[in-house]
């Protein structure tokens, strides 16, 4: 590797560690949970929550930025002449895209897991090959996406819609997922190159094309939905053609900055020219994110029965739900900042045989991000309302928000250190047990506790988010559970 491509990557005091053996591990396997909390010799607290904090403030910012740019985008369409309608239409397509980018998303887990393991075990050619691979399978994900999303995007927003809403946000809504199937592609592929940069410890430049991304959508956003400085006012359509381009930009991006092989990666676009689909390292990939695949389709099919429970409840609950929810967002991009950074380190440790680094690692990832989201978590609680009022200026929506958003700032501190965990337990490969606690949390209890309170107690939106809290608190005691129990340190990638 050149000088040049070492400049680029974050330098960690894992990288000077020394290395692990099977002795060291067998060792490691018979120490007692207070002496797993000791650090090693020579190694400094100081040093781990710098490495935690490198990796992790690109991808916060990231993150961060991503989600205040989805809010951008909620109260900008929320501004036109039939904002709430606007609203529901923009949300209601949000899960019917998601049950394909769940395909992806299962796909990334295991290509940042791979990447982690060989640039931990210092094999840059098999990392070159993880990410061509992950890339391959990623736009055949794409395509597949594309045709059957753009085709039966009606059908899907009728489903989700029920019989509450009004035919006005049906058709919007088709309008919107229309446009985004047709992007999908550069979506899809461009995750994949921030999955494989996020494993090598990389997550500068992903964050560099993510803001460049979100800054064009932004910017479009203001000229095309209530139509600015001559260009046409096209509504939820300007809303949808905006995040496309932009997600655009951030590919053309990340080609270059890997094709220039100062990023760790020399991969060009020329080598799938003959390409050849490597099954042992698609395998490994699959490996992990396969149980991912199940996860994700947990979540989403959870989720699609809850908000068919919602959107039953009709327009003005509707919106004040996906106005939470679309602030609440913000809160889990501080979970999966965090859980980036833990999941690179744990599974970079892993690959150096270092399990006691892992856990090091993965704990401090945990307090940092549960120090900072009992802050946000009363920002929430104290203002929401003040927040909600960007998005609308009906008064029931911003009546029934203000009790939602207590509830959104008490769960702060509760689904933090689940979201950092799962990230801890993924860099591992232990996708399995995470795929389980999501089957318990979202597919079980969310849409079981959804009925009971909404439909059985009559408690209305609020019924609804007593069903949100049930699961965030059952899943991130589970997985707490699971993660101190260690097993996750054994498993083979």
């Amino acid at each position: 590797m050149s000088e040049n491509n070492k400049n680029k990557m974050v330098k960690t005091y894992l990288d000077d560690a020394p290395w692990g053996s099977e002795e060291f591990l067998e060792e490691e396997r018979k120490k007692s949970r207070r002496e797993r909390r000791k650090l090693p010799e020579g190694c400094d607290s100081r040093v781990l929550y710098r490495d935690i904090f490198a990796i992790a403030w690109p991808s916060l910012l990231e993150l961060t930025l991503a989600s205040l740019v989805s809010m951008a985008d909620m109260v900008m369409v929320g501004s036109m002449a039939n904002g709430d309608n606007a609203i529901s239409a923009v949300s209601l397509a949000a899960n019917p895209k998601f049950i394909f980018i769940s395909l992806l998303q299962a796909l990334n887990i295991g290509v940042t897991a791979a990447v982690a393991r060989d640039r931990g075990a210092q094999l840059h050619e098999k990392a070159n090959d993880s990410l061509r691979q992950g890339l391959f399978l990623s736009f055949m994900i794409s395509i597949f996406a594309t045709v059957v999303g753009f085709i039966f995007s009606k059908p899907l927003v009728r489903f989700m819609a029920t019989s509450a809403l009004d035919e006005e946000i049906i058709e919007m809504s088709t309008q919107y997922l229309q446009i985004q199937f047709l992007g999908f592609i550069t979506m899809g592929v461009t995750a994949t190159f921030t999955a494989a940069f996020r494993g090598t410890g990389n997550s500068k430049l992903p964050m560099v094309y993510g803001v460049t991304s979100n800054l064009v959508n932004i910017v479009l956003n203001y000229l095309l939905i209530n139509g600015h400085f001559g260009f046409p006012a096209l509504g939820v359509v300007g809303a949808s053609l905006a995040t496309v381009i932009g997600q655009g930009v951030a590919l053309i991006i990340a080609i270059r900055a890997t094709g220039s092989g100062k990023y760790y990666y020399t991969v060009h676009l020329k080598d799938f020219l003959h390409f050849k689909p490597d099954l042992e390292a698609i395998g490994r990939i699959v490996k992990v994110g396969l149980p991912s695949l199940g996860e994700q389709a947990i979540i989403r099919t959870g989720i699609i029965l809850f908000a068919r429970q919602v959107a039953a409840l009709g327009q003005p609950s509707f919106t004040t739900h996906n106005v939470c929810m679309n602030v609440q967002s913000l809160s889990f991009m501080l979970g999966m900042g965090f859980a980036v950074s833990s999941t690179t380190m744990v599974g970079q440790s892993l690959g150096k045989l270092r399990p006691d680094l892992a856990e090091h690692y993965s704990r401090r990832s945990m307090r940092l991000s549960l120090a900072l989201s009992c802050v946000l978590g009363l920002f929430f609680a104290f203002f929401g309302k003040y927040v909600v009022m960007l998005y609308s200026d009906t008064p029931e929506v911003i009546a029934q928000s203000v009790p939602v958003m207590i509830i959104v700032g008490i769960l702060q501190p509760i689904q933090t250190p689940g979201f950092v965990l799962s990230g801890s337990l993924r860099g591992a490969g232990a996708t399995k047990m995470t795929a389980f606690i999501t089957l318990v949390g979202t597919l079980v209890l969310r849409p079981v506790v959804g009925w009971l309170c909404i439909q059985k107690l009559g408690w209305g939106l609020l019924g609804a988010w007593a069903a949100i809290s049930a699961d965030q608190i059952v899943r991130t005691v589970l997985i707490m559970a699971f993660y101190a129990e260690g097993k996750w340190k054994t498993i083979k990638v």
